[in-house]
């Protein structure tokens, strides 16, 4: 056998950088869409690259502490499609992590787990709130089942190390350099699948971490928990925390339980835990804007009618907005919508599944809701109306700020408001008679997927749709509730304030609700990630391509198109053969993945961008190795 001279010497390539749950993602799409885009016996070569361990990356490597969960129930975490999803692709079912380890358990599959995790997938149900470690070995066997599932005549090749640079000209071969490898890879088609990135401090931050050094005080910066160095907070001494989501429940479980704390049931038929301190906690001082945590998963599932979504902010609302000239404004044009989505999921539920609680038949509020301006005297006087019961009613800005305007006489004061606070969230979250609020959950997933289209939308919608859908598990709350009592928590409230005090040589930090000087610390800590960012972005990579002429919108944000990921230029032209995913982007899904059976957005792309990565090889690889 011999190859015909005048081809080039190797098949198509495509290198995907990052293989966490989007790279995975990806790779699964590849597979279900290969057979009728590109051909079973085409050659083809894929690249990985990622310098953490396949399927579940950095964020959800295995060599992280097993007190840390997910913030989902393992039936509510899927990596596969359905035929909710709207795609062009096949639908290719699959396991959700619940099934899995009941796979597992019952060995249909043969998977090979630590003692610890196996100990842990035997006891897992679908309501359990798994470990990331056994998230991270089920996204390892998804991205192994995927790449078995790609036609034979595709290798993969499989790099553990960081992508740094990529060359080449518009139309032709794109070279990615490696760390620490003098030959690039040499590819069609480049993905960036890059996950959750570090980011360098910006000036405000820049400032604290300064005036730490000259103090000798302990500054870390926004970062992901799990790679925060916590020894040096050290026993006893106060610590301000500023950020009350999932980093902030990360940080309390390491210095908690991770120091030798324990909880203890208090035996009453409440579900309270009482905390045993280990001696070795630091007193944490937390507040942020609202100064409330996240608001508790929901701890019930949905049965009966579902809201017909989207209703208010669909395509058509979408096509309408992309129209106009300039960017939308998230008060002005957005917001609006988004809060009727939300009224009409909620009200849909309530008219629906408790009707003994309303006063008006669904179909006339219905109709007129339909037709009242949003936010208006008259959609409060109809909901006034048909609603009877003001506890029953959607107050988004209640709901977002519970704190604001309040005054407290004292800090003892907010902290037993604050425990209240999270008591009758819990309760509220854990009972169906407000299953209300679950459509609003729903409703948010649709409104997500929707707004992707728009492309940076703003930080206040995803710090919205974190706070009221992406909270902790219930478990986590009565933790606190627990640190609270214990004394191991103190909560410092709304729009928190930290300044750094020269004349003592500290940091100082109080809430907007609490009379007094605040609290004195010699350390703080950022409990929150990095902005997504590709101005300050510690990822060489993402700092060249941005110096090179890939667009940014205002907040900093890669550029892509919302069709297929393609990564746009200054001059809004889409790369032919550059590609991005996560959220870095201005196209950024809520995760790699997701609830099953609620047309995931990152499915949604990942088919996408699979599609289109297959129509630009399929051509090139007329033009592969021929043996004859």
């Amino acid at each position: 056998m011999s190859v015909r001279p005048d081809l080039p010497s190797r098949p198509p390539a495509v290198v995907i950088v990052g293989a966490g749950p989007r790279g995975t993602g990806l790779v699964e799409r590849l597979a279900a869409n290969a057979p009728e885009l590109y051909g079973d016996a085409t050659p083809l070569d894929l690249h990985l690259v990622d310098p953490h361990p396949p399927g579940g990356g950095r964020v959800w490597r295995p060599d992280q502490s097993p007190l840390l969960w997910m913030n989902s129930m393992a039936e509510d975490v899927t990596m596969f499609t359905d035929d909710t999803v709207e795609r062009e692709g096949p639908i290719r079912p699959g396991p959700s992590l619940a099934e899995w380890a009941e796979r597992v358990r019952a060995g249909a599959l043969a998977v090979d787990l630590a003692p610890e995790l196996a100990a842990e997938a035997a006891a897992l149900t679908g309501r359990s709130f798994a470990s990331r470690r056994l998230q991270s070995a089920y996204l390892a066997w998804v991205l192994e089942r995927s790449v078995a599932a790609l036609p034979p005549s595709v290798t993969v090749h499989r790099h553990p190390c960081r992508a740094v640079r990529i060359t080449g000209p518009r139309d032709g071969t794109q070279r990615v350099w490696l760390e620490g490898r003098a030959t690039p890879l040499r590819a069609d088609a480049v993905v960036l699948a890059l996950g959750h990135l570090d980011a360098d401090p910006d000036p405000r931050q820049r400032a604290l971490a300064s005036f730490a050094a000259d103090h000798g005080l302990l500054h870390l910066p926004p970062e992901f928990t799990a790679d925060s160095d916590l020894s040096r907070l050290r026993p006893g001494e106060p610590v301000l925390v500023r950020g009350f989501g999932l980093a902030f429940t990360d940080l309390m479980v390491l210095l908690t339980e991770g120091r030798g704390g324990r909880y203890e049931e208090t035996g009453d038929d409440t579900g309270a835990l009482t905390y045993r301190p280990s001696g070795r906690e630091p007193v944490l001082y937390v507040g942020s804007r609202r100064g409330v945590p996240y608001r508790s998963k929901i701890g019930y599932r949905w049965w009966g009618e579902r809201p017909p979504l989207p209703r208010f902010l669909g395509p058509a609302q979408v096509e309408e907005l992309l129209r106009r000239p300039g960017r939308p404004d998230f008060r002005r044009d957005l917001w609006p919508l988004i809060a009727k989505e939300l009224g009409f999921a909620h009200y849909h539920r309530l008219f629906t599944a408790h009707p003994e609680r309303t006063a008006t038949p669904w179909p006339d509020f219905e109709a007129r809701y339909a037709a009242c301006p949003p936010g208006g005297p008259e959609q409060r006087a109809l909901i006034a109306a048909a609603v009877p019961d003001p506890a029953d009613r959607l107050d988004l800005e209640a709901l977002d700020r519970p704190l604001a305007g309040r005054r407290f006489d004292s800090p003892e004061a907010l902290q037993q408001e604050l425990r209240e606070h999270i008591e009758a969230d819990l309760a509220r979250r854990h009972d169906p008679a407000h299953s209300p609020d679950l459509a609003v959950f729903l409703a948010l997933l649709s409104v997500y997927g929707q707004l992707l289209r728009l492309g940076d939308v703003g930080g206040p919608w995803h710090n919205f749709f974190g706070y009221l859908a992406s909270g902790p598990p219930g478990p986590r709350l009565r933790q606190l509730l627990a640190l609270s009592r214990a004394g191991v928590v103190r909560f410092l409230g709304a729009d928190v304030r930290v300044v750094a005090d020269p004349l003592r040589g500290v940091f100082r930090g109080s809430g907007a609700g609490v009379p007094g000087p605040g609290v004195e610390a010699r350390a703080l800590v950022e409990a929150r990630l990095p902005e997504p960012t590709v101005n300050r972005t510690r990822d060489p990579l993402l700092r060249s391509l941005h110096r090179g002429g890939a667009a940014a919108t205002p907040a900093g944000l890669l550029a892509v198109s919302p069709d297929d990921a393609r990564i746009l230029d200054r001059t809004g032209r889409r790369h032919p053969r550059r590609f991005a995913l996560g959220p870095y982007t201005d196209a950024r899904a809520s995760g790699g993945f997701a609830r099953p059976r609620t047309n995931a957005p990152a499915f949604r792309q990942n088919d996408a961008t699979a599609r289109a990565l297959l129509a630009l090889l399929r051509p090139l690889s007329c033009h592969a190795p021929l043996t004859v």
